[in-house]
């Protein structure tokens, strides 16, 4: 089995996970649906929803967003339409910026 790489993560990444997931689990809790409950809604295991409300750095954002969305939890204060309208005009913004980005390397005249 390979070994598993380990990442450092900046204390605010560490402290929004840890945030996230304690806002899943506390709202599970509070409308007193189980984790089994829950993790068969969202097709995951119990046991990755579990590494979710701990803070796991390794959890899919896909999934952590699906757990949270089953939950009634908004992030963006938007509702569905506003995050369609957001994503398009992120999209007219990207196509206007460049695919990437390439240094170009200049040459310094220094005769003076």
């Amino acid at each position: 089995m390979a070994k598993k790489e380990i990442r450092a993560y900046s204390r605010y990444t560490d402290e929004a996970i840890r945030l996230l997931g304690g806002h899943i689990k506390s709202t599970r809790l509070e409308r007193g649906i189980t984790a089994q409950e829950l993790a068969e809604r969202a097709g995951i295991s119990r046991g990755l929803l579990r590494r979710i409300e701990n803070g796991d750095h390794a959890c899919g954002i896909g999934v952590v967003f699906e757990a949270a969305n089953l939950l009634g939890l908004q992030f963006f204060n938007s509702d569905y339409n506003d995050l369609v309208l957001k994503n398009k005009i992120i999209d007219d913004k990207l196509t206007l910026l460049p695919s990437r980005i390439k240094k170009t390397k200049m040459d310094v005249d220094d005769d003076f």
